[in-house]
């Protein structure tokens, strides 16, 4: 028995959307991203939404579209997948590790205050494999520090927190539909705002600065008269971050089931606290609210965590971290960084396997294996 870490659920649904794109021969920015789009919102209870190749354009656009003056502070989590601190280089802009949360790995709030400064323009919380932060307490933080809040949802698609979506607390939402996340389009993101005027900024920098997207341009040179179909106006500087028809297809078909997606998680990770929460050396990183929730992880601890890892491997289990501390890393090192929480925890956490097909008959094989590591903790 191997059992890999992430396997995306896909099918003959998304098949189908596929041949349909196939069929009208058109691949690149059109119609099917729209339709995407429109639903998306719909979805996540936004107004505006744009998919784009990755959550990191995501991230990125969310702070180029504020023109941010160089050299001013975002507040990331210390422990957090790379692209987020990346999008605040990319914009000349200096990051500022904010401390986790021993429970939940998530930014931990008394810090995020400790660290703010008047040079802090925005604040990115991480909804850290499907965990909530605690953005009851940050939004009207922000609001009081007038800073934008961006929510990277990399890691979650349609959870709920306090009866309202991740991903549409803050000015903005970013989404990662990369190969294994909750959802998948192949790879691509999205950029969700209720705020028009950004909206409109955003779609025309995810697309070189144009003011006409290609589908646009293609669908009034069928409709009008006009000779000067083609024309466009470029009047600001762009990126190519948009996504195409071919993996919108495969987003609309993903869209259909992911409430699906979501649940076979929730019901694997109960499963796998009936296993484990007995054990005396491993234990449950957070408690997980399983209703309405969209978690990618399932994160254990364990003070002999290589050891374990390793044992794991030996029995033919995927098993990772996520993450090791970004302050940790050499180009984050001179962001000299006071995050003992984030220090102290990554060195016992273990992401498990989780994904839709995941067998229960495979999570009690990796449970028997956690039982008797437990049992013989004192031999490794």
């Amino acid at each position: 028995m191997k059992i890999r870490l992430f396997k995306p659920k896909i099918g003959k649904l998304e098949l189908l959307e596929i041949k349909k794109v196939f069929k009208k021969s058109w691949l690149g920015y059109g119609e099917k991203v729209q339709l995407f789009e429109d639903k998306w919102s719909k979805f996540i209870d936004s107004k505006y939404s744009i998919a784009l190749n990755s959550c990191t354009a995501a991230l990125h656009l969310s702070l180029a579209v504020n023109n941010f003056k160089k050299n001013k502070k975002v507040l990331v989590p210390a422990i957090t997948f790379s692209a987020t601190a990346a999008a605040a280089l990319y914009c000349d802009l200096i990051p500022v590790f904010v401390d986790v949360n021993r429970d939940t790995l998530v930014m931990d709030f008394e810090d995020l205050k400790k660290k703010y400064t008047k040079d802090c323009v925005a604040v990115i919380p991480v909804h850290l494999g499907g965990q909530p932060c605690e953005m009851e307490k940050i939004i009207p933080w922000a609001k009081k520090n007038k800073i934008i809040v961006i929510e990277d949802c990399a890691e979650t698609a349609g959870g709920m927190y306090k009866g309202k979506k991740l991903g549409t607390w803050g000015d903005f939402g970013c989404f990662s539909f990369e190969e294994k996340k909750i959802m998948t389009t192949g790879d691509g993101g999205m950029i969700c705002t209720n705020n028009k005027k950004k909206y409109l900024k955003l779609k025309s920098i995810s697309f070189h600065g144009w003011n006409k997207d290609p589908w646009l341009r293609h669908k009034s040179s069928l409709k009008t008269k006009s000779k000067n179909h083609w024309e466009y106006s470029i009047d600001k500087l762009g990126y190519k971050y948009n996504m195409n028809d071919l993996a919108a297809s495969i987003g609309l078909a993903q869209l259909k089931k992911i409430r699906l997606l979501n649940t076979s998680r929730e019901k694997i990770i109960k499963r796998y606290i009936q296993g484990i929460k007995n054990l005396k050396n491993i234990n449950i990183l957070t408690d997980y609210k399983l209703d309405n929730s969209s978690y990618w992880l399932f994160v254990i601890r364990c003070n002999k965590r290589d050891a374990l890892m390793n044992y794991l491997k030996l029995n033919k289990i995927s098993s990772a971290v996520h993450f090791e501390p970004l302050p940790m890393q050499p180009l984050y090192k001179k962001y000299k960084s006071i995050i003992p929480n984030a220090k102290e925890t990554w060195k016992e956490i273990i992401s498990l396997p989780l994904f839709p097909d995941l067998k229960f008959s495979e999570v009690d094989y990796i449970v028997n294996k956690l039982e008797l590591f437990d049992k013989n903790y004192s031999k490794y």
